[in-house]
């Protein structure tokens, strides 16, 4: 009987021990899955900018702070703009 108890002993922390690794290298990886509208940064969700990218490679980017828009712009040739407005 005791060493069944032993047994059980051992497979518990032997599975404890697997869970706590297996959420540390979750948690390590930091990247948000591609579906999922927003992000975690400092172990918060952020909500994602939506970047629309065009053919020739610009883009332009809108995140939404509370009732402030951050607008983020960046043509073909390169110039990058950002812009900030608050309602």
């Amino acid at each position: 009987m005791r060493r069944a108890y032993r047994i059980l002993l051992v497979l518990g922390a032997a599975t404890l021990a697997a869970t706590a690794a297996s959420a540390a290298y979750a948690q390590a990886s930091g990247s948000t899955p591609s579906g999922w509208n927003y992000e975690i940064k400092d172990g918060k969700r952020v909500p994602k900018a939506e970047r629309k990218v065009n053919a020739d490679g610009s883009w332009r980017e809108e995140r939404r702070q509370g009732s402030c828009v951050t607008i983020k712009e960046k043509t073909a040739s390169g110039e990058y703009k950002e812009t900030r407005r608050c309602d």
